[in-house]
């Protein structure tokens, strides 16, 4: 069972949340009946791009991936996912 926590937003966000959510949600977009589906990978890789997951720690505001192996293109985008050690 999660714990609450209190909400820290500022009025106008949460109202801005509120209209967010209060607004009709779209609908699916028109495929062809034989379309077929696929991972959002397929489509990244039409892109020239191709998502990776590793594991790191971040000293002084710089992310540092764990494994020395691993080099990313400068200017990379990234995606953080952080957890607290306790």
């Amino acid at each position: 069972m999660t714990i609450p926590e209190a909400d820290e937003r500022s009025p106008e966000r949460r109202a801005r949340d509120e209209q967010i959510a209060a607004e009709p949600q779209m609908a699916p977009p028109e495929l062809p009946p034989d379309a077929r589906s696929s991972p959002v990978e397929t489509h990244l890789v039409r892109r020239g791009r191709r998502p990776v997951a590793v594991a790191g720690v971040v000293e002084n505001g710089l992310v540092r991936p764990l494994d020395p192996a691993v080099k990313l293109p400068e200017r990379s985008r990234v995606i953080i996912v952080a957890s607290e050690e306790g």
